[in-house]
């Protein structure tokens, strides 16, 4: 558990993001780990840096309506500190920490308030010696690197763990996880690494995060951009629906456009996402272009869209039901959303969604 979430043994996978604010400006933290959380964000990391970032934890755990988890690297005081805040999860590596008495001292503060431990292992930030054991970051020994801080804690008796393997590269965030996925029994939280800005991150994410995810492994995630972190919610509340694992918010399926169209199809779907981003009702909207695929998709849709000459026809569950000039349509749809009930006849999330074994050798 973290706080009110629970993580792995069948829960449901967990979104999670990092706040950019520091918690030393305590008046935008909380408005920052407010939208987030308005987002979709699940759980919230904060950076926890020095005893002015740990003293004014408590005052943001307060205010948090989710989990937050407090990063922290070296400092083992600042570690109590957090957990002594009321923190509802420490992101710390006990290797980096110092001797066995310090690792005990975090232990003790984490167990008496049930507080789980994320051992975060990045490929950039590998062990000198791994480095010359392996020639470079790999899997082999990012999960190496993972075991050692594990271990630190295990002899401790402590198995409220939580993993992760991150890279900026996906092929080797793929197979790090896919190894981790044998070698540990602790619940993974996913991610690629400074995946960067929103277009290429949120691209490599989907790939890095959703290829594992599609194999059935992995219980937290969190897409990583050079950007507002509200919109590394949005990325991750999209990966998760694309592979049917959630299904809460209106899914928005559009033609590419050809020469056929008569609408200016490219801006009204993107204004279409635009206004229904943050609307939570579990509907699809079809947004087609012309008379080809246009009414065939609309009509399986919850609410369609058919472009024509200027115009559009709307369409809720195969009937015609309105007929609006262009400059309307998008009001008329969102009229449309308001009205329409979720299909109860729709199968249940994962019933299509497909669990495959790749052809890959953990050893």
């Amino acid at each position: 558990m973290i706080g009110d979430v629970p993580v792995g043994g069948g829960a449901r996978i967990a979104i999670q993001s990092m706040t950019l604010t520091s918690p030393v400006d305590i008046g935008p933290a909380i408005e920052e780990v407010g939208r987030l959380a308005d987002a979709g964000a699940e759980i919230v990391r904060t950076a926890v840096f020095d005893d002015k970032a740990a003293d004014c934890l408590k005052q943001l755990v307060d205010n948090s309506p989710v989990p937050l988890v407090a990063d922290i690297h070296f400092n083992y005081r600042l570690a109590i500190k957090a957990a002594e805040a009321g923190v509802a999860k420490l992101r710390l590596n006990p290797g980096n920490i110092g001797g066995a008495d310090r690792v005990r001292a975090v232990v003790e503060a984490a167990r008496d308030r049930g507080i789980p431990i994320r051992v975060g292992v990045n490929a950039g930030s590998l062990e000198r010696d791994l480095l010359e054991q392996y020639g470079r970051p790999t899997a082999e020994a990012m999960v190496e690197s993972a075991r050692r801080h594990v271990e630190l804690l295990e002899d401790e008796g402590f198995e409220d763990i939580v993993i992760s393997l991150k890279s900026s590269r996906v092929p080797l965030m793929i197979a790090a996880y896919r190894l981790a996925a044998q070698r540990f029994p602790y619940p993974l939280h996913l991610g690629v690494t400074e995946a960067g800005t929103p277009r290429v991150g949120s691209i490599k994410s989907s790939v890095g995060i959703g290829t594992i995810l599609a194999e059935g492994i992995g219980d937290t995630i969190r897409v990583s951009l050079s950007a507002d972190p509200v919109e590394e919610v949005h990325a991750a509340r999209s990966i998760l629906e694309s592979l049917d694992l959630r299904r809460e918010s209106i899914e928005i399926i559009a033609c590419p456009g050809c020469g056929r169209l008569q609408v200016d199809l490219i801006s009204l779907a993107q204004e279409v996402e635009e206004r229904t981003r943050d609307i939570r009702k579990p509907l699809t909207v079809a947004v087609m272009g012309c008379a080809v695929n246009g009414p065939g998709e609309a009509r399986e849709a919850d609410i369609g869209i058919a472009g024509g000459k200027g115009e559009g026809l709307l369409y809720v569950r195969g009937k015609m039901v309105r007929k609006v000039p262009e400059d309307k349509i998008v009001d008329a749809m969102l009229e449309l959303i308001e009205e329409v009930e979720p299909n109860p006849d729709r199968p249940p999330p994962g019933v299509d969604g497909v669990t495959f074994t790749p052809d890959w050798d953990p050893a």
